[in-house]
């Protein structure tokens, strides 16, 4: 699984979680710092990325447009990198990743 990090979380956490999740990127990484909600959503679908976000926006894009991308609704006050390090040490079991993206039990 790829996550593309939105840019409302540290761009640390690509790095600190590359042996669980080697081809995760954020937003600052590849030049969309200042990218909308739709040009990130769009970059996301054709390179086979799931959003992480603390942006409810994408939850209602998700219901509205569909199953593809997914979401991953970080729900979390600030905190940080190595606390949001342990939100994904098992995503499968942790976040519900459904055709039509609900939200995350966290």
């Amino acid at each position: 699984m790829k996550l593309l990090f939105d840019q409302n979380l540290s761009p640390r956490l690509p790095r600190v979680l590359t042996g669980i999740y080697p081809e995760s990127l954020h937003v600052r990484g590849i030049d969309m710092r200042d990218a909308t909600d739709t040009q990130i959503w769009e970059y996301a679908k054709t390179h086979d990325f799931v959003i992480v976000s603390k942006d409810s926006d994408f939850q209602a894009r998700s219901l509205l447009y569909g199953s593809l991308p997914k979401f991953i609704w970080l729900r979390v006050g600030n905190c940080p990198v190595n606390q949001s390090k342990n939100y994904f040490g098992n995503i499968p079991s942790r976040f519900i990743l459904s055709p039509r993206t609900k939200h995350s039990p966290i």
